[in-house]
């Protein structure tokens, strides 16, 4: 992800958009919730901003449309007694209470009137229900205040980019049933929040007031609206009803569709739920089927590699989120070249943005294409569905789109043509860095030089690697027999070259890129690891790489950092530069499982499952501080990195993929698991629903000492399970 400030001070992307450490996202309990465009984030009391400026608010297409939400008894703040978003993701509840009454208050006994508070969103739509209760022994008459107010920045406005002029903000207007924000932006669209109140309130500006009187034992309750209404489109105002019927129905027919994972350890079946549950509330519906968002708050949006990555860590369990991202990034893959993008003919998409700034091309994401690995990873995940499914059509239809994407990264990847795939910045606003790690100080030299460009990644020639080979098995599928055989042929030239260029013996791993000149960067980072995930690596190459990544120097103890201590740029507050990523780790474990390594994948599974158990909800967030594992203290947060993030959620599925080893082989009905292991604290895995085309099976997996056994409960069709040591 771009455009972070790292703790350090230095500006981590380019620095027209980073995000400044006054937004930080770590502490004030922070709740998340979403729903296709939509996602909300408020503070632990349940309210938007109420003690002060903060990333929180309802956001709708990358727009503000609540940046006010405070509720008040007798002009004061209630007591929290508890919030907590439901399972599933579905609800924030939180309980409040009237707090100890000063000398200018009426008097109300402290603790006596409990306020529910449950909010629930729509895909465009707010929707809260306010319950109180009386508790006391005598009449309560107060005063319950709800301020509201909406200020339509765009989200690059709360990420820190100043803008030199804005549209009109209207006075609040007030109707029979409510308040009506407006603001007409410079795109010449107007924004509307109309917000609905019952019972009708009396106002004053943006202040809805209820003067109520409880007798003991009496309750009175009260419903909010806020609908997020732009003006370029069709109005549609969602009732709560049918925003919970679409949430109920969403949820049955994910259940229906994805593998149920549950285990013998109840704290890893509470991290399970909770990425579960973030993965299916990030998953959006677009018209070319589900797509994850990258994540919250600053990311909820469609990114290329993001949605790429998460749909490979999830593949085995939930195939119907790679066809439906497969599909969306083809329907905007580029067709012609636009330097303002950085697009081209073939690439796949980074970014799409919905809000005003992109809409006037303040930023240069309303549809960016500066990523050189998306395009490879696409290649990638269809030959990797395909394997998984067995299902042909899909990528048969997808064909014509392989073949752009290959052209691209044989003429436009590879500029100049030594069989490396490069990337260069071509856009003025564009990023500098274009590979996953892409803050502009996270690509350099052992003296920590920055690398200057054309630069090729370590991890986007194994990713080109696996596209050659996939490419090659899907055209095969399709009678392309001499396409097949060129692919094949590419994927080995590759191999050998990248072996010879980025090798470093001294240092056990692969250089993290080869700068303009084809200088090799002797630097020892998590990137090498991905050759493994890609297979680009010899075998003979890939049991010391795992001793490197699992050193002390590389290996946190929570995970494997993105730059290892001691290089000139380490630093483990830094976004890229010596941090943990979770989704990085995961892709490292498949790539260790490849290699049959499963002892570091089991170290890898064993880091972030601690990291897990540190974090609330068991969520593991984007990424996390890389600081050594510290007795019984956790792991320390970023105070930028988003939670919940798609691809994090993601690689719990990756990691428990990797040490159990499973592949399937749709052609014979095979499930297979090679070498499956189980960690000493996790004695059983069962899984339900375990899909392969029409038929599919129930079983449990036990530890059995040093081996695995499988039990099948259920079988429903063709399925043969094989197990292999």
């Amino acid at each position: 992800m771009p455009e972070l400030t790292s703790p350090g001070g230095e500006i981590a992307g380019f620095s027209s958009f980073h995000i400044p450490l006054t937004a930080s996202t770590v502490g004030n309990g922070k709740h998340v919730l979403k729903n296709a465009n939509s996602f909300a984030v408020f503070d632990e009391f349940g309210q938007i901003q109420a003690s002060g400026a903060a990333a929180e608010g309802l956001f709708f297409e990358d727009t503000r449309y609540l940046s006010r939400l405070a509720i008040a008894i007798n002009g004061v703040r209630p007591l929290l007694l508890s919030s907590t978003v439901t399972e599933g993701n579905t609800m924030l509840s939180v309980d409040l209470s009237n707090p100890e009454p000063d000398h200018n208050q009426s008097h109300l006994a402290p603790a006596s009137i409990h306020v529910l508070n449950e909010i629930s969103l729509g895909a465009d739509a707010l929707f809260a229900a306010l319950s109180l209760h009386n508790y006391g022994l005598e009449h309560a008459q107060f005063e319950l205040t709800l301020q509201l107010d909406a200020d339509f920045v765009d989200m690059f406005e709360v990420r820190g980019t100043p803008r030199s002029r804005r549209g009109v903000v209207a006075p609040v207007q007030l109707n029979v049933s409510g308040m009506i924000f407006c603001y007409r932006g410079l795109d010449n669209v107007t924004r509307r929040s109309v917000v609905v109140l019952d019972p009708k309130p009396s106002f004053t500006g943006n202040r809805a007031l209820w003067d109520l009187n409880l007798a003991p034992g009496e309750s009175w309750a009260a419903q909010l609206e806020v609908h997020c209404q732009p003006d370029d489109r069709a109005a549609h105002q969602s009732s709560r009803r049918q925003s919970k019927a679409a949430e109920t129905a969403w949820t049955a027919e994910r259940q229906a569709h994805v593998t149920r994972i549950a285990s013998s350890n109840a704290t890893f079946d509470d991290w399970l739920r909770c990425s579960r549950g973030d993965l299916d509330m990030l998953t959006t519906k677009t018209d070319e089927g589900l797509y994850p968002y990258a994540g919250v708050p600053w990311f909820s949006t469609a990114f290329g590699r993001d949605g790429l990555i998460t749909a490979i860590e999830s593949l085995w369990i939930d195939p119907e989120l790679a066809a439906g991202t497969l599909r969306f990034l083809a329907a905007n893959q580029a067709t012609k070249i636009d330097h303002k993008a950085d697009a081209e003919p073939g690439k796949i998409l980074h970014e799409t943005r919905l809000g005003e700034m992109a809409a006037l091309g303040e930023v240069p994401f309303g549809r960016y294409y500066g990523t050189v690995d998306a395009t490879p990873l696409f290649v990638t995940l269809a030959a990797a569905y395909y394997e998984r499914t067995g299902e042909l059509d899909l990528v048969s239809g997808l064909w014509p789109h392989i073949e752009a994407a290959l052209t691209w990264m044989d003429i436009y990847g590879d500029f100049d043509g030594d069989g490396f795939i490069e990337y260069r910045r071509k856009s003025r606003d564009g990023l500098d860095n274009q590979g996953w790690k892409d803050s502009n100080d996270s690509i350099f030299h052992i003296d920590g030089s920055l690398a200057a460009a054309p630069i090729a990644l370590a991890e986007v020639q194994a990713y080109a690697y696996a596209a050659y080979i996939g490419a090659a098995s899907i055209a095969s599928a399709l009678n392309k027999t001499s396409r097949a055989d060129d692919l094949n042929a590419k994927a080995q030239t590759l191999k050998a070259r990248f072996d010879a260029a980025f090798w470093l013996d001294d240092f056990g791993t692969y250089a993290l890129a080869l700068d303009g000149t084809k200088r090799p960067l002797r630097v020892r980072s998590s990137n090498a690891g991905h050759a493994l995930f890609g297979g680009i690596a010899s075998p003979d190459r890939a049991s010391r790489l795992g001793d490197t990544l699992l050193s002390p120097a590389s290996y946190s103890g929570w995970g494997i950092r993105t730059i290892a201590t001691g290089e000139a740029r380490y630093n483990p507050m830094s976004y890229h530069n010596g941090s943990v990523w979770p989704h990085d780790n995961g892709l490292i474990a498949l790539g260790f499982a490849r290699y049959g390594l499963k002892t570091p994948a089991l170290h890898v599974l064993e880091g972030l499952f601690g990291a897990a158990q540190s974090f609330a909800l068991k969520r593991l967030p984007e990424l996390f501080c890389g600081f050594p594992r510290r007795g019984n203290a956790g792991p320390t947060a970023y105070p930028l990195a988003c939670a919940p993030q798609a691809w994090s959620a993601g690689s719990v599925f990756a990691l428990l993929a990797a040490v159990l080893g499973i592949s399937f082989v749709p052609e014979q009905h095979q499930i297979r698991f090679f070498r499956p292991a189980l960690p000493a604290w996790l004695s059983e895995v069962s899984l339900t629903n375990l899909r392969l085309g029409d038929a599919s099976i129930d079983l449990v997996l036990r530890r059995d000492g040093s081996a695995v056994a499988t039990d099948v409960t259920r079988r429903a069709g063709p399925i043969e399970i094989v197990v292999a040591y």
